[in-house]
């Protein structure tokens, strides 16, 4: 009886491909639909790069056949996904999970944790997902590597309680793919004594490409704990997305702050997840987020000041993007 029970109950467990409405044909389908009718970025992306997405349909519907197993129809899926060129787009399934990985492997790193090393020295602080020292030229260096964790507001004073000696904030964002945007704005808010607009952002109502809410606007508003009151600069590269995306935004809009490094990955917009027939899951942007000026920010925000980590640089163990904004920082011009 035992036995039994738990080979039903594995049965129960498996995906079933032999049902109605679950051939290849419909799992294309139902993803195309999906994207067709929810994701936020189709009208934009023609206009940028010609993206026709009944084209796209056309030509990846050729691809399925009836008998294509699961890997298959899995590989043709994710290809159709890199067309909208966003690494914000993923589909998820026993096999793996896709991801448009040219969104930033076709671009200088940028950024080298041996050496960040020897910036951090032995005996920074780690606290709250935040990483910290304070530099031998006296300016303060923290390293953001996720939103996804929460950030504890007890650990940000602490932390900006200890960097009030400093000349200069840098914030390192450089590697961080997301998370949070409440924990991107707790954040932003140690950064602005005032109520700031930021950007604007818009929510999909139907099925139409442009089917879109009014504009609603986004606001910074500053934090009741400890705020930082000198220069700060922001560390940003291609692998900069998702939440940080719009963390830069946010901070760009401070007069204090300058942004630094390479242009951040895009990805911005809520997330929204979807499910087809399979049990396949898709995951994409739904809600396309402006900064103030209107200007999309799904393909990236420039720098303040461009900076690549230099060969000569790297070879001798040091980070020309910091360096570059220790630079600014230290000087009063700035």
């Amino acid at each position: 009886m035992l036995l039994l029970f738990f080979f039903g109950a594995t049965l129960s467990s498996c995906i079933r491909e032999d049902i109605a409405g679950n051939s290849p044909e419909d799992n294309f389908e139902a993803l195309w639909k999906i994207i067709d009718e929810q994701y936020c970025f189709l009208d934009y992306k023609n206009q940028e790069y010609g993206l026709d997405w009944d084209e796209v349909h056309t030509r990846y519907a050729r691809r399925i056949t009836a008998s294509m197993g699961s890997e298959a129809l899995f590989e043709v899926l994710s290809e159709m996904l890199d067309e909208l060129r966003d690494g914000h787009v993923n589909l998820s399934s026993s096999i793996g999970t896709s991801q448009y990985r040219a969104w930033f492997d076709s671009y200088p790193r940028n950024f080298s944790d041996s050496i960040q090393s020897n910036y951090l020295k032995k005996d920074y602080v780690n606290s709250s997902g935040l990483t910290w020292q304070i530099l031998e030229n006296n300016i303060g260096y923290v390293y953001c590597e996720s939103f996804s964790d929460g950030i504890g507001d007890g650990n940000l004073d602490q932390m900006l309680y200890k960097m009030s000696v400093c000349d200069g904030l840098i914030v390192d964002v450089r590697n961080n793919g997301g998370g949070a945007l409440t924990t991107a704005q707790k954040l932003a808010a140690r950064f602005t004594n005032e109520k700031v607009l930021v950007g604007y952002i818009c929510h999909k109502t139907g099925p139409g490409h442009s089917d879109f809410s009014d504009p609603q606007a986004v606001y910074i508003e500053p934090s009741d704990g400890i705020r930082w009151q000198k220069k700060a600069v922001v560390l940003t590269n291609r692998r900069s997305y998702s939440a940080t995306n719009d963390f830069v935004n946010a901070m760009k809009q401070f007069p204090l702050v300058t942004v630094v490094g390479d242009k951040t990955g895009g990805g911005s917009g809520l997330p929204f997840s979807s499910e087809l027939p399979n049990g396949w899951s898709v995951r994409f942007s739904a809600s396309p987020m402006f900064d103030p000026e209107m200007n999309q920010i799904e393909f990236g925000i420039d720098p303040d000041v461009k900076a690549d980590m230099a060969a000569e640089d790297f070879q001798k163990g040091a980070d020309t993007i910091i360096e570059t904004a220790c630079r600014l920082l230290q000087n009063p011009a700035g």
